[in-house]
């Protein structure tokens, strides 16, 4: 029975849990098959296609310029249940270039001390086969003990699988390298996590799928998850392990663990910390109640991110911002923008909310679409934006404030200690106009975004500027890095093109 259609408290609880009864086959081959198409997700190639890609589009674009988190967190069940948190971890990394993904799992049914590898071949979903990274694979192999090569772990368990569809969708073609572990040992943990470091190369992705707390009530549940997730936000495994054995002492009713796939949360915590991450950005939590509306037993799903280090020390950039040459907006208003901005990442470092702003400037309840730019001695410390014209351009520039200091998943949340040495920068966004041939951009004074299908990527005017590149680079990078698209796809018709002008402006 599929679980996007059951409904019943005890069929529901196996949807959202993965339990199965099926038998794993007994020879998989070169090609692991699909074991729960149909039920975690459907079968059919386009209706899978056309869910994940609407989870995805529900997920408010992450900011322009973001390079893709080193590693992710992602939630296992069923879609219906933590699809659309699982979407909020791939959201901002569709469209980038991964040529390997390291995925991670903890084994729902056997216990082993050792990390089982599929060492060839292929993972298959109803979107096609994904190639084993073998070259890779066999390097961890090499490095040894907790490595093994043992296919049988992987047949008939959900915990990697579901991960798939999400990554064929943001991704497009990509290697994998599926490791499942057999125990939450924080040493062997640790082990897996220091040989994937080592090996990975600068764009590898990886990822660790778990689910949080399983079968308290609603609220008891939210309470564990928020200690657990502030646990994982730190990049430290060893806080993990304490909070999650302190919380084993006295445990809410009916709960049989607080994080199903802890050794594989471990090891990516540990490649986190091992490529410069001192912390983590919380994407989204829900759990199973906010799906199903059945709040007495619920499991909890995080998306969370990690970055690596920022890019090292350079001194600021001594040459002015593009400036749209029909700004209209006076100095006055400029700074006004600013100082709400400034005031608002202040108020909500310090209590968490933005403050009250009352509107006395006329030219502020413009509606326009605005970024805000956070830069920390000469380096980016948080950037978002809002492209649609739909709200009072003050209004856009708070709430892109808020989002630039607190929700950009390359840096953890600003706080009150780094306000002093925050610089700000806004560019206030014309609305996007739809152009149909390519010479009309203007670089250096356009904006442009390209799309096809779901892929869409889009370049401030400035980054023209401030890289030096000609028109030909501008486009195929924009089209190549930030949409997934070929380089060319700017100059073929069924690319959709949008130019835009801002205003920029820095205190």
């Amino acid at each position: 029975m599929s679980a996007l259609r059951l409904t019943s408290a005890g069929l529901l609880l196996a949807a959202a849990w993965g339990l199965s009864c099926r038998p794993a086959p007994a020879d998989s081959g070169a090609v692991r098959p699909p074991a729960f198409a149909g039920s975690f997700y459907p079968a059919d190639p386009d209706q899978l296609a056309g869910e994940v890609d609407a989870l995805l589009a529900a997920v408010p674009p992450p900011a322009i310029a973001a390079p893709p988190a080193r590693v992710l967190i992602v939630p296992h069940a069923g879609y219906v249940y933590s699809g659309a948190v699982a979407a909020h971890a791939y959201r901002p990394v569709a469209g980038r270039r991964h040529p390997t993904v390291v995925l991670l799992g903890s084994s729902h049914r056997a216990s082993f001390p050792a990390a089982a590898l599929w060492p060839a071949g292929a993972f298959r979903t109803p979107l096609g086969d994904i190639p084993v990274d073998a070259d890779l694979t066999r390097r961890l192999l090499d490095s040894g003990p907790p490595f093994t090569a043992q296919p049988a772990p992987h047949l008939d368990d959900h915990v990697l699988e579901v991960q798939l569809p999400f990554l064929q969708r943001a991704l497009g073609e990509f290697h994998l390298v599926p490791v499942m572990l057999g125990t939450p040992d924080p040493a062997t943990a640790r082990a897996v996590g220091d040989a994937i470091a080592d090996a990975a190369g600068p764009d590898t992705l990886v990822i660790a799928s778990t689910d949080l707390s399983h079968y308290p009530a609603y609220a008891d549940a939210c309470s564990a998850d928020a200690q657990t997730v502030a646990a994982i936000l730190t990049a430290d495994p060893d806080q993990l392990v304490r909070t999650l054995r302190s919380m084993e002492k006295r445990p809410p009713r009916n709960t049989s663990t607080f994080l199903c796939s802890e050794g594989a949360v471990l090891a990516a915590m540990t490649c986190a910390r091992r490529f410069g991450a001192s912390s983590g950005a919380l994407l989204h939590y829900a759990n199973s109640g906010d799906a199903s509306g059945d709040k007495t037993r619920v499991v909890g799903y995080a998306a969370i991110a990690f970055s690596g280090s920022p890019p090292p020390d350079s001194p600021p950039s001594t040459q002015e911002p593009p400036m749209n040459p029909d700004a209209e907006f006076s100095p006055e208003e400029r700074q006004e923008l600013l100082r709400l901005a400034r005031q608002t990442v202040e108020s909500v470092a310090r209590t968490g909310k933005p403050p009250a702003y009352d509107c006395t400037v006329s030219a502020l309840e413009r509606k326009r679409g605005a970024f805000v730019t956070l830069h920390q001695h000469g380096r980016l410390r948080g950037c978002i934006g809002h492209f649609e014209a739909d709200r009072p351009v003050w209004e856009t520039v708070m709430e892109m404030a808020v989002a630039a200091s607190t929700q950009d998943p390359r840096f953890p949340r600003v706080t009150a200690g780094e306000l002093d040495s925050l610089d700000y920068e806004i560019s206030v966004l014309s609305p996007l106009r739809k152009i149909d041939d390519w010479r009309e951009i203007r670089l250096g004074t356009h904006g442009v975004q390209v799309g096809r299908g779901f892929r869409r990527g889009v370049f401030l005017p400035q980054v023209a500027t401030e890289t030096g590149w000609d028109l030909d680079t501008f486009m195929g990078e924009l089209c190549s890095q930030k949409a997934g698209l070929p380089r060319e796809a700017w100059k073929d018709p069924r690319t959709d093109l949008y130019v835009f002008t801002a205003e920029v402006f820095s205190d």
